[in-house]
């Protein structure tokens, strides 16, 4: 079993469908039957959903939903023991994202598949504490190997557009400054492979808006403004009503120049909730989500002996920008 980190961009999906490839080749003159299984586990998030896939995948029909854990669990087992033209089954499953499954279904999944014989796990995760969430018995099962991915620097981002540029543009199209600032606009945001190709793409989009020839050092700039709009309405028009209620009361006292203490984004958030409030403790696990999220930021004062320590809230992002999309959607 092997489980692979790095922060988003840094080629691990490809990595690992890459060796799927290599391993299904492989295998061809081999006296085995090899399946490789490729799990997001966005869209597969619980043990019945992956173990329901699987067993379509390996030609199992089983319902999506209505058996019971030990149903699903035993249809997959079977599945495995059956040889295929007399050669026995190999499964291997890439579940990518794996952190996502684990922290919505807990390690029910990793339990069944490590106590199933012939079945090797890929875990793919951004997270390094991902194995929080798994029980030390599972852990021990797993006894997987650990590769870390390490970011990107400016100089390989420039390989991997370099290379793509060749299959999406036509020649002498692009302005020699526009992969060297891809990569370097890319390189600090963690040496992201995907931001990169995003800018490159976004524009070659731009150029063609504006009917130019060629992609202008100017237009990645202008692209770079486009991702970032984009990514914050994102975020912004997905988050839960509750949670865009305490970023707009976050955003008016930041426009009113208010100090925005837990108890003034309180008072803000109920005005603007009009009695259909959650608690105040409750606003503290939005507050810390809207700070993963990067929107905001925290920092904790100490206001002397009588008043103790309190939370000063900052907005992170552009004031107008926030504005625009969030009234769009309250």
């Amino acid at each position: 079993n092997i489980t692979i980190y790095g922060k988003t961009g840094t080629g691990k999906t490809a990595a690992a469908k890459f060796a799927r490839e290599q391993l299904i080749e492989a295998a061809r003159d081999k006296p085995v039957t090899l399946s490789v299984e490729y799990v997001r586990c966005t869209d597969f998030n619980t043990e019945y959903q992956v173990l329901t896939y699987l067993c379509q995948k390996l030609g199992r029909e089983v319902p999506n939903r209505g058996w019971t854990k030990g149903e699903i669990v035993n249809a997959f087992r079977d599945v495995l023991k059956r040889n295929v033209f007399g050669r026995n089954r190999i499964l291997i499953v890439i579940l990518d994202e794996v952190d996502i499954l684990l922290e919505k279904d807990g390690d029910g999944l990793l339990y069944t598949l490590t106590r199933t014989d012939n079945i090797a796990i890929l875990s793919i995760s951004n997270y390094l504490n991902f194995k929080q969430f798994i029980k030390p018995r599972v852990a021990s099962s797993l006894m997987d190997k650990e590769i870390v991915f390490p970011p990107y620097d400016a100089e390989q981002l420039a390989d991997i557009l370099n290379e793509r540029s060749e299959l999406a543009f036509y020649e002498n199209t692009l302005e020699d400054s526009v992969i060297p600032l891809c990569s370097a606009m890319a390189a600090k945001e963690e040496g992201d492979a995907r931001y990169a190709l995003d800018l490159l793409e976004s524009a070659g989009d731009i150029a063609i808006d504006k009917g130019s020839e060629k992609v202008l050092g100017q237009y990645v700039r202008e692209a770079k403004d486009v991702i970032e709009y984009n990514k914050v309405k994102d975020v912004i028009v997905t988050l839960p009503t509750q949670q865009q209620r305490v970023l707009a009361a976050i955003l008016r006292l930041t426009q009113e120049g208010e100090e925005i203490t837990s108890g003034k984004l309180f008072e803000a958030y109920k005005e603007i909730s009009k009695g259909d409030a959650v608690t105040y403790r409750r606003i503290f696990d939005f507050v810390n989500e809207l700070e993963m999220l990067g929107i905001i930021s925290t920092n904790t004062v100490s206001k002397g002996r009588a008043k103790g320590r309190t939370n000063i809230i900052s907005l992170q992002i552009d004031t107008d920008l926030l504005e625009e999309n969030l009234y769009s959607v309250l």
